[in-house]
């Protein structure tokens, strides 16, 4: 598995997965498989976020100055998670359509409907930040920002988007990034 998955997971005794299962009326195993499956594509997203221009200050200041940390300390407001999980969608992601195509894949990959899947793409995108946020809070942040450094969110980023465990993730987000834009895998 990979820090962000294992992070989300483990979060709250394993409480998360417990009321993402309730809230859309899914097992634990099919709720942890779809986190699992929307995942990558929103790593993805912030990792193309990171690389551009004011990327990587923008991303440090949404996890230092939001409250993401919450969704995965205290289950129970993850109800109220999927306004903010929509930003966040939009900014990571840029589109609905990328989203529609985001939650399709993961559908495919789980067997779950992909509307289920639309419904469940922001609480994953805001877990998602709320590790993150959890990951950058213990860590010097301006060490982080520091070029070339893989501690805390870039490491954590870096190892999850490197599927293929090469020691590059490059080749790992450019497939997805084809996957999620043209429909190849």
């Amino acid at each position: 598995m990979n820090p962000l998955m294992d992070m989300i997971l483990g979060a709250a005794g394993g409480g998360v997965v417990q009321k993402v299962a309730g809230q859309f009326g899914l097992d634990e195993s099919q709720a942890a498989s779809a986190i699992q499956a929307l995942l990558p594509a929103l790593t993805g997203g912030v990792q193309r976020n990171v690389q551009q221009a004011g990327g990587l200050e923008s991303l440090l200041g949404a996890l230092t100055g939001g409250q993401h940390q919450q969704y995965l300390d205290d289950p129970s407001t993850l109800s109220n998670a999927t306004s903010e999980g929509n930003g966040i969608l939009g900014h990571i992601l840029g589109s609905k359509d990328v989203s529609r195509q985001v939650a399709a894949q993961a559908a495919e990959q789980t067997g779950l409907g992909t509307d289920l899947m639309k419904q469940m793409l922001p609480i994953v995108a805001s877990l998602a930040m709320g590790a993150l946020s959890k990951q950058s809070s213990g860590n010097n942040l301006a060490g982080m920002m520091q070029g070339g450094q893989q501690s805390g969110v870039m490491g954590m980023l870096g190892s999850f988007l490197d599927q293929n465990n090469d020691g590059s993730m490059v080749d790992d987000v450019l497939k997805g990034v084809a996957g999620h834009l043209f429909g190849r895998r």
